[in-house]
């Protein structure tokens, strides 16, 4: 697969877009479809008449029976289990509906309903023994299987004779087996809709969430509390039931019950939950990918029997489809990361204009020099990577921390720090609006809100879809720095589509332009992409003529402005294109100019790197993490330009003794706090000169609200 996937992407396909389809587990997905596709046109083309009419409604009545079989398989095995009573259970639930309608005389909804209870009753008994006494699940639904085949045998020499000799009319029950509704069976309607139901629950409610948290890692989920004994037993109790109304469904069906109903059932449901993309290690799958498998299950089983092949070819059929299955299931999961590390990082060329001096005495405006290295510091030691710093109107300091916290340091002294809201994720940029709330960019989480009373509200979490992208790139990933629009407009940077908040380094390996700018609209809720195509795209801020606003590209070395309103609206512009540095967050200052962080100072060796990507490419491939080459992000300083881009002051901590990495700064009355990522405290350097009354948020929007 390794060579054959090289051979492809280097003729036809980019590196970092096969990457995007295997990390976003497109052969997960085509993979099955493929195999549906495949058997379709087999055996269409060999069989006549073999999708005629008759022989679709009734593939598509077999289909909604065996897809509740398929669903119980898939639930417990999105669970991290596997049942292998389902077969028997299918026979107990097909006996016992009968045993209740035509011995019993019970209704028919009564009938069915003690039967799937009865099932159900089995499922619990595989929970409590699974769940709670933590035996093994194969071993223990094998038992169970075979307990359960063993009561079904006793009843049918016992009731064999009394169901078969009724003579029960039954409208009802005969709808249940027989009828169609809007030219479909009325099985597979009710299989379509529970399979989509399912499809909701495990993918967007709490209890679906964690049913798949536990299959993910059964310890992991137990130590953020999720009760993982409880919703293990639920999801054998579910199974149980779910083979339930599949047995009555086959009852009304058929009307008829014998020693072979059921045999064997557990191979062909596991072998259609596999071979429909759910993982056998649990905390990946999903029911509709079941209805999949099963579809491909049956045309292979109908197909070879109307081939008139000889008896147990079906059997052997589906024991290679199911072999081949699990070896591409377990060899795919385990060298998958290996295939990734290989294929996934995808250098581009860039090309950095030449690099200005910062020699001491060149006259060069980013000389280095010492002016940061008595500053005073906030916090020192009782907080972790202030990425940012901001004021509110009254004056408190507000940063974030590493531990997903914003933490407010009360004006005037700013000394002591107090909780202030916890978000979780990694907050980043920050801005105030009109209203007071505090506007968080949260890395691996999105856009968020803390409202004065320090209630958190998530703002947005995607945005749209790229056209003709053939990844869904809608998710945010690594919203990193917003500001405000006087319109109330939200714009904020995602630096990287590609990489999260653990490895976003990887995205300066490839210098690529994977990032974006997106506008969230709190009038409307709206989400969208105003730019595309960015090279880690970081910090923003509104210029002052309200219709537009600078932002950094850090990998490119560059800061340039965006019109969304006015005569420009919709084009970017240039404003300073050689950095000598790596730029991160834009600030306004006090005289009507901004201030700019520089993260790390660029050196030449990775300057040189930067124009061989197949260097780079070579090194991600070959080399450990650890010693790649990356930009270097520790020796940082402060910049002021003007709206044309001219550079008017540097401010450095060249010895690094108090801020070896800027990556944010805020004036407020007279001072410049500094922020940093790697950081364990806030700087405070005195501005000579600064209006001591100016504040950003009054200056911004007003004294009033």
């Amino acid at each position: 697969m390794k060579e054959l996937l090289s051979r492809w992407r280097y003729r036809y396909v980019p590196d970092h877009v096969v990457g995007e389809i295997l990390s976003k587990s497109w052969i997960d997905n085509t993979v099955p479809v493929g195999g549906l596709v495949l058997a379709i046109a087999i055996f269409g083309s060999l069989i006549p008449n073999f999708y005629s009419t008759s022989n679709l409604l009734d593939t598509l009545r077999q289909l909604g029976e065996f897809s509740f079989v398929a669903f119980a398989m898939v639930l417990v095995m999105i669970a991290g289990g596997i049942d292998l009573s389902v077969g028997s259970n299918f026979a107990l639930g097909n006996l016992l509906a009968l045993l209740f309608l035509n011995v019993a005389g019970l209704p028919v909804g009564v009938a069915i309903a003690l039967a799937i209870l009865a099932c159900s009753l089995v499922g619990l008994c595989n929970g409590l023994l699974i769940g709670y006494l933590r035996l093994r699940a194969f071993l223990t639904t094998l038992v169970m299987l075979i307990v359960v085949r063993s009561i079904v045998d006793m009843l049918l020499l016992k009731y064999a004779v009394q169901i078969s000799a009724s003579t029960l009319e039954s409208p009802t029950w005969d709808y249940v087996g027989t009828a169609s509704v809007g030219g479909l069976p009325f099985s597979f309607l009710l299989a379509l809709l529970f399979g989509i139901s399912a499809h909701v629950f495990l993918s967007r409610t709490r209890p679906g969430w964690h049913i798949m948290a536990i299959g993910g890692s059964r310890k992991s989920a137990y130590n953020v509390g999720i009760s993982v004994r409880r919703t293990i037993c639920l999801t054998y109790v579910g199974s149980g039931a779910l083979c339930g109304v599949a047995g009555a469904l086959y009852a009304a069906r058929l009307n008829g019950a014998g020693a072979d109903t059921g045999i064997g059932l557990e191979v062909v449901a596991l072998t259609a939950a596999v071979l429909g993309g759910n993982s056998l290690r649990g905390g990946r799958g999903s029911v509709m990918k079941a209805i999949v498998g099963s579809i491909i299950v049956l045309l292979v089983t109908n197909g070879l029997v109307r081939l008139g092949l000889p008896t147990g070819a079906s059997s052997l059929a589906l024991g290679l489809i199911l072999l081949a299955a699990v070896g591409i299931d377990v060899r795919w999961l385990k060298n998958k990361h290996k295939l990734l590390a290989k294929v996934y990082t995808s250098p581009a060329y860039l090309a950095l204009p030449p690099s200005p001096s910062m020699d001491r005495g060149s006259g060069s405006p980013y000389a280095v020099n010492d002016k940061l290295r008595d500053v005073s510091l906030i916090g020192l030691g009782q907080i972790e990577g202030p990425e940012d710093v901001i004021f509110d109107r009254e004056g408190h300091l507000y940063t974030v921390t590493r531990q997903g916290d914003i933490v407010r340091f009360r004006a005037p002294d700013h000394q002591e720090p107090e909780l202030f809201a916890h978000i979780g994720g990694l907050p980043l940029g920050m801005a105030f609006d009109r209203e007071d709330n505090l506007v968080v960019c949260v890395g691996g989480m999105g856009l968020y809100m803390v409202r004065p009373d320090a209630s958190v509200v998530k703002l947005t979490d995607e945005t749209n879809r790229s056209p003709f992208s053939v990844i869904d790139d809608s998710r945010l990933s690594l919203a990193d720095d917003c500001d405000i629009a006087p319109d109330g407009r939200i714009f904020f940077s995602e630096a990287t589509l590609r990489y999260s908040i653990h490895n976003w380094h990887y995205d300066a390996l490839e210098s690529r332009g994977n990032g974006r700018i997106i506008c969230f609209d709190p009038a409307t809720g709206r989400t969208r992409s105003v730019l595309r195509n960015l090279v880690f795209p970081n910090g923003i801020c509104m210029a002052r003529d309200g219709d537009s606003f600078f932002f950094a590209e850090t990998w490119a070395c560059r800061i340039s402005r965006y019109w969304f309103a006015g005569t420009k609206a919709g084009t970017v512009e240039p404003v300073i294109e050689d950095l000598p540095g790596y730029p991160d967050n834009i600030n306004r200052a006090s005289d009507g100019n901004y201030w700019l962080a520089l993260v790390g100072v660029r050196s030449p060796a990775f300057d040189l790197a930067q124009r061989m990507p197949a260097f780079r490419k070579r090194m991600a491939r070959r080399i450990s993490p650890h010693e790649l080459i990356f930009p270097n992000i520790n020796t940082g300083c402060v910049v002021k330009f003007d709206a044309e881009g001219r550079i008017l002051d540097a401010l450095w901590d060249i010895g690094g003794a108090n801020h070896p990495m800027i990556t944010s700064m805020r004036e407020d009355r007279g001072y410049l706090y500094l922020g940093g990522i790697s950081n364990n405290r806030i700087g405070k350097y005195r501005l000579e000169g600064a209006d001591p009354t100016w504040t950003g948020p009054a200056s911004y929007w007003g004294e009033g609200k």
